[in-house]
């Protein structure tokens, strides 16, 4: 519960990789708690009155654009939609999202990640070719279903907080994690989309894709946006059984 005036104590992971001699170390701040004080808002507040140099990523401020990913008290989550209200004791540990390239302090390159990602699913609509193709031609209807189907997935905001709880993705580096099955999954559901179940399979069809996954529900635990992780990942593996 909230307590205007209440003390809260960071121990906030320290390192900037490009700084000669630096050091990885945790350091501790004290921030007043206001009421609807989040992570966010105390993170600023010690950039500006105590330490400009302390490194975090932020957008939206909303809980859209997945920047603010971090481990907060050993939990992947976003630091504008953590409310300090939560922590009854008011201590409060921070630390990057381990598994990606560390920018410095609490930033990392999940752009990296998630742009590799992309292109290893080839994140777009497949059509059967261009040369025949009327780009004045209006899209046939999607059935609601669907859409509703596709649209779920969509709101996948990429933060990065599945890889960075994904067990399988510490021991081997190249599994593509969660947020790279839900895109693959929502070109799969898009009847726009012309691939064959053979051309998915050779994409995820191995150890390094869906059959890699060990199910441990880290991914799933972790979501912020809540999304059914685990079942879209077994419908891809049900459907890539079938291909051989």
């Amino acid at each position: 519960m909230s307590q205007e005036g209440r003390i809260l104590k960071f121990e906030i992971f320290r390192y900037n990789p490009q700084k000669k001699g630096d050091e990885p170390r945790m350091v501790p701040y004290e921030v007043t708690e206001t009421p609807g004080m989040t992570l966010f808002i105390a993170l600023n507040e010690i950039r500006e009155q105590q330490d400009a140099s302390l490194q975090f990523d932020f957008v939206c401020r909303a809980g859209s654009c997945g920047s603010c990913g971090m481990v907060i008290n050993g939990k992947p989550d976003l630091a504008c939609r953590t409310l300090t209200s939560k922590f009854e004791d008011g201590q409060i540990t921070l630390l990057p999202l381990p598994g990606f390239e560390l920018i410095g302090d609490l930033s990392v390159n999940t752009g990296k990640f998630m742009q590799a990602m992309s292109e290893r699913v080839e994140s777009w609509i497949h059509d059967i070719g261009t040369d025949d193709m009327n780009f004045n031609k209006l899209e046939e209807r999607m059935d609601p279903d669907i859409m509703d189907e596709v649209y779920e997935l969509e709101r996948c905001i990429e933060c990065g907080c599945c890889v960075s709880a994904c067990a399988t993705k510490r021991m081997r580096p190249n599994f593509l994690s969660a947020v790279g099955f839900m895109r693959l999954a929502r070109f799969y559901l898009d009847p726009r989309d012309k691939r064959t179940d053979e051309e998915f399979y050779e994409i995820i069809g191995d150890d390094d894709g869906v059959f890699g996954c060990m199910t441990l529900l880290g991914c799933e635990d972790h979501c912020p946006k809540n999304l059914p992780l685990q079942t879209q990942i077994a419908f891809l593996r049900r459907r890539m059984v079938m291909v051989k």
